[in-house]
């Protein structure tokens, strides 16, 4: 695989993120505290200090390039990781826009800007959702894709399970997108994002134990 063009893109969006941190806590007062974490209903309940939380992305972020960048090479199906090519690179792109999201919220207070705290629930929806439409573009391996134990023994059955997992996927990401835009209290809110994380990932977890039950009679 040619992951050449996304390892710079990484490093690129990494120094990046460190530019934002630096010029942010440049901007704060000392002693400021920022978010560094939101519960399901997209309240910020937990703080650090500035350095710390503009920081963290950035270390993040430079931790998944690291990851993303090793896995093609420690992978044990070397024969089939082309096969899940798109799916890899789409995720390993869609991800660095995530942690970009991430640092300009945890950073608005020092430019002033009023960013929507459900901002991530906007992100993760459309992560779900572009992932989801490769997600069929994939064969089995032990790093990419729905890993069940029974679609990674059989290739009908992977292929299979990450045909329904692209629509439940989607589905997940879209319920997820409103729970960003549309005005809902906090319970309801809570309640959406977790319904909607299990309508993108038991369905097919469940479907691909089915299929093996079917064809093994076990």
């Amino acid at each position: 695989m040619r992951e050449h063009a996304l390892i710079v893109m990484s490093w690129v969006t990494v120094a990046f993120l460190a530019a934002i941190a630096t010029i942010a806590l440049a901007l704060l007062p000392e002693g400021t505290r920022l978010p560094v974490h939101w519960n399901l209903a997209g309240e910020a309940d937990r703080h650090a200090g500035a350095a710390f939380a503009l920081f963290t992305p950035v270390a993040m972020c430079a931790g998944l390039s690291l990851l993303f960048a090793v896995l093609p090479r420690i992978e044990p199906l070397q024969n089939r990781m082309e096969g899940s090519a798109a799916l890899y690179r789409v995720t390993w792109i869609a991800l660095l826009a995530v942690m970009v999201m991430v640092q300009l919220l945890v950073a608005a207070p020092a430019f002033g800007w009023a960013i929507p705290m459900t901002l991530p629930f906007v992100a993760v929806g459309l992560l779900l959702i572009v992932i989801g439409n490769v997600l069929p573009k994939s064969r089995p391996g032990f790093f990419v894709g729905i890993r069940t134990p029974w679609a990674l023994l059989d290739t009908d059955n992977w292929i299979a399970t990450h045909r329904l997992g692209a629509w439940t996927m989607m589905a997940g990401g879209a319920a997820l997108l409103l729970v960003g835009l549309l005005p809902l209290t906090p319970a309801a809110r809570g309640a959406l994002v977790v319904g909607a994380l299990l309508v993108s990932t038991v369905p097919p977890v469940f479907y691909s134990w089915l299929l093996w039950h079917r064809r093994t009679g076990r």
